[in-house]
C-alpha cells in the first residue's frame, strides 16, 4: 500500500507551465491534475475562467526593484553620454541591462524588472547601433534615423542581440522585441529603396506587417491552444504588437481629417466591430484596447452630428465603458455562440472556450 502523501499547499499554475515546459509532465497530465483539482474543490470541471492569463509582477518587491533599475540606469545613460558619448552610452546600457538580467532575472526570475531590462536592452543596442552607423556624435536617434539605412542595419543587429538574449534568459516578451525590431528594418528599407512609394504607401505596407506579426502570433496561440506553455506567453506580446500596427493603418486614414461625416464614423465603428468579433476568436483583447480611442472618435462624432454636442465625451465615455463591460462579462458566451457558427477544425485549434 502506498503510504500518504503529505498534505501540503496546492501546486500554482505557473509551477505547472514550468513542468509541462520542461518535460516533467506531458499536457494530459497537466490537464488531469486541474480535473482532479477542480472536483476535489467542489469546482465543475468547466468552470469559466480567463484564459488570457499573463504575470507581470509577482509582489511589490518587483515594482521596488524596477524603480532601482530606473534609477540606476538612468543616472549610468547620463554620465555614459557626457564621458563616452551616445554610441558608447548605448551599449554600456546594454551592457549593464544584460548584467543586471543575469541576477534579476535568471536568479530570481522577476517578472516585471526582467520585462523593463530586456526592453532597456533592446532600446540600447538599436539607438547605439544606429548612432554608429549614422556617424553622429551626440546622443540624438531622431537625428540619426533621417538617413533609412542606418535603421535597416540598426534593426538586424537588434535581431541579433535579442536572439542572443532570449537563448540566455527565455524572456517571452523577447520575440516582440525582436519582431519590431525586424518591422523597423523592413519599413526603413522601403524608405530607402522605393522613397516615392513609401511616401504613397506607407500605411498600407505597415498594415501588411501588423498582419504578418498578427499570424505569427497566431502560429503560437494554435501551436498551444490550452495556453500552458510558455508559447502563450509569446503569443501575447506579439498580439500586443501586432494591434497598433494593424489598428492604426487600417482606420487612422478615416479619421486624420478630424471632421468625419456619418458614412465615415459608421464605417470606423463597422471595422472596429470586425476587429471585435477576431478578438473574441481568438480570445486576445489586443486589437479591441487599440481600436477603442477611434471607436470613441467616430462615435463622438455621431453624437455631434445629431444635435447632442453638449454631451459627446461623457456620453462616448458612457457608451464605450459599457461596452467595455458588457464585453467582460458575455465574453466566453459570445465565444460559444460564435464557435458555434465555425468548421470543428478550426474551433479544436482555437484557445479552448467554456
Amino acid at each position: 500500500m502506498a503510504a500518504p502523501i503529505p498534505d501540503q499547499t496546492s501546486i500554482s499554475g505557473d509551477t505547472l507551465q514550468r513542468a509541462l515546459a520542461q518535460g516533467v509532465l506531458t499536457l494530459q497530465q497537466v490537464e488531469m491534475l486541474r480535473y482532479l483539482e477542480n472536483t476535489a474543490t467542489g469546482l465543475p470541471a468547466t468552470a469559466p475562467s480567463d484564459d488570457e492569463k499573463f504575470r507581470f509582477i509577482n509582489g511589490f518587491g518587483d515594482i521596488f526593484v524596477t524603480i532601482g533599475i530606473a534609477l540606476f540606469l538612468g543616472a549610468l545613460s547620463y554620465f555614459a553620454v557626457e564621458g563616452i558619448g551616445g554610441a558608447g552610452a548605448g551599449f554600456t546600457v546594454a551592457l549593464a541591462s544584460w548584467l543586471l538580467a543575469e541576477y534579476f532575472t535568471r536568479k530570481r526570475r522577476m517578472a516585471l524588472p526582467s520585462i523593463v531590462l530586456l526592453l532597456v536592452y533592446a532600446a540600447s543596442v538599436f539607438s547605439g547601433t544606429l548612432i554608429v552607423m549614422a556617424g553622429t556624435e551626440a546622443f540624438n536617434v531622431s537625428a540619426a534615423a533621417k538617413d533609412s539605412w542606418p535603421v535597416v542595419i540598426a534593426g538586424l543587429v537588434t535581431i541579433a542581440a535579442t536572439a542572443l538574449h532570449y537563448r540566455r534568459f527565455r524572456i517571452p516578451i523577447t520575440f516582440a522585441a525582436g519582431v519590431a525590431a525586424l518591422v523597423a528594418s523592413v519599413l526603413a528599407l522601403v524608405v530607402a529603396i522605393a522613397p516615392d512609394f513609401a511616401e504613397n504607401y506607407l500605411r498600407p505596407v505597415l498594415l501588411v506587417c501588423g498582419i504578418a506579426v498578427f499570424a505569427l502570433a497566431m502560429r503560437f496561440d494554435l501551436s498551444d491552444p490550452q495556453r500552458l506553455t510558455r508559447r502563450t506567453d509569446i503569443a501575447f506580446w506579439l498580439h500586443m504588437l501586432a494591434a497598433p500596427l494593424v489598428v492604426h493603418p487600417l482606420i487612422s486614414g478615416l479619421v486624420a481629417s478630424g471632421n468625419l461625416n456619418a458614412a465615415t464614423s459608421l464605417g470606423v465603428l463597422a471595422i472596429f466591430i470586425g476587429l471585435a468579433v477576431v478578438a473574441v476568436l481568438v480570445d486576445r483583447r489586443a486589437v479591441l484596447v487599440s481600436g477603442l480611442s477611434y471607436a470613441g472618435i467616430a462615435f463622438g462624432s455621431l453624437v455631434r452630428q445629431i444635435g447632442l454636442g453638449e454631451v459627446m465625451v461623457p456620453l462616448t465615455l458612457l457608451v464605450l465603458g459599457a461596452l467595455v463591460l458588457l464585453l467582460s462579462a458575455g465574453w466566453h458566451a459570445l465565444r460559444r455562440r460564435l464557435f458555434a457558427l465555425l468548421p470543428a477544425a478550426l474551433v479544436h485549434r482555437l484557445p479552448a472556450h467554456t
